[in-house]
């Protein structure tokens, strides 16, 4: 059980919260809020609590001073100011006289953001002394930052070694709906694997094999698979290094791993290029697989059909080529369609895919944590979930 906001007394304490703005920016404007707009339950709650609101996020890699001109905090406080309705005061420091005098002169109620937390080089490091003074800057703690959770670093696992420490909303949603996936679902649970690489999810597959129904797997890792089977590939993208491991996977799931059936083929990785829907025996050596094909979302359509809980990580094909989408928008349609499942998209492309095909109201649950939300269904534990166990 971990420690949630509303174990916590607020009123008039200065509440220090980490949270996820690590948003897209392109010349210097935020060009997608939805992390921003995740966080505001708690933010809110933090207001009527009557308690004095810190925020905190990293934003981007940080690795030269140069970094720092354009990985600032500050346009992520004027968007904030708009969703809130309210001014949010913006310091931009991490540390020093001008961050703890502003934050002495905080009222109840009132909101602060303080500059990027990698500006620091030992956050990343979990530098104990960094995360005893920002530690020092508050009365609690809470992380909502899933995003960062599988991190351990001093702006989530540092400081709640100093301060009560309590999970926000966000991080009790995400621990609820992708906790519950893995650990407790309502049976027939079917995972939908997607992505370009076998390697990013050895420790999910292993995992599922255990605990789901059924594993259905799309995207550029299913060509590791099929050569495991023995399939010619072509030019499809695969990691010849893991087909033994993909042959051992395969044995070890039987009948629960189901692999596509028909692949949209190419010559070239192009949008505009020829392209042909083949049976996945029928690959010729010039061609690369770009997407799967319809029969194989008819056949994924099937399986999902009497499923209670679906869990779906990582695109069908190269989504962002219009016409290598089709199996990535046909899975997200079938998912979307099921009347009493719950659904759950792990964060990373796959929640990228279903926004822009306007889904994303349509499932129960989409993860704000790609890395975080891969390393959760693997069964690992999360460091910056773990120190808010009570």
């Amino acid at each position: 059980m971990i420690k949630t906001i509303k174990d916590l007394d607020l009123k008039g304490k200065r509440v220090l919260i980490r949270v996820d703005f690590n948003v897209p920016m392109k010349d210097g404007k935020i060009t997608n809020d939805n992390r921003i707009v995740a966080a505001l339950p708690t933010i809110k709650y933090v207001i009527e609590q009557g308690g004095k609101v810190i925020l905190f996020s990293h934003l981007g890699k940080v690795k030269t001073e140069e970094d720092k001109k354009t990985k600032t905090l500050k346009p992520v406080a004027e968007r904030l100011s708009q969703l809130l309705g309210k001014e949010v005061l913006f310091v931009p420091a991490t540390r020093g006289e001008k961050l703890e005098n502003a934050i002495a002169n905080l009222k109840e109620g009132e909101v602060l953001l303080f500059e990027n937390t990698r500006f620091e080089k030992g956050e990343t490091k979990n530098d104990p002394e960094l995360g005893k003074y920002w530690a020092s800057l508050g009365d609690v703690f809470i992380n909502d930052a899933f995003g960062t959770a599988h991190r351990n670093h001093a702006s989530n696992v540092g400081i709640a070694q100093h301060l009560p420490s309590a999970a926000g909303f966000l991080i009790e949603k995400e621990v609820k709906f992708i906790g519950g996936a893995v650990d407790n679902p309502e049976r027939p649970l079917v995972a939908i694997l997607g992505g370009a690489k076998v390697s990013d999810k050895i420790g999910v597959i292993e995992n599922l094999i255990e605990k789901a129904d059924k594993i259905l797997v799309g995207g550029g890792m299913m060509f590791t698979f099929l050569k495991a089977l023995g399939k010619n590939i072509g030019k499809s993208l695969v990691e010849d290094d893991k087909v033994e491991l993909a042959k051992s996977l395969i044995e070890k799931a039987g009948d629960k791993l189901i692999l596509p059936v028909d692949t949209v083929a190419a010559k070239e990785f192009k949008n505009d290029t020829e392209f042909r829907v083949v049976s996945v025996d029928e690959i010729a050596d010039d061609e690369m697989g770009l997407d799967i094909g319809p029969a194989t979302v008819e056949l994924f359509t099937k399986e999902l059909k009497d499923a209670k809980t679906v869990v779906w990580n990582g695109p069908m094909g190269v989504f962002e080529m219009e016409n290598f989408a089709k199996g990535t928008m046909g899975i997200c349609e079938a998912i979307a369609k099921l009347e009493n499942a719950t659904t759950i998209i792990g964060g990373g492309d796959s929640a990228a895919a279903a926004m822009q095909l306007g889904y994303a109201d349509k499932f129960t649950h989409i993860s704000t944590g790609g890395g975080a939300s891969l390393e959760y269904l693997e069964g690992k534990t999360l460091p910056g979930i773990a120190c808010l166990e009570k």
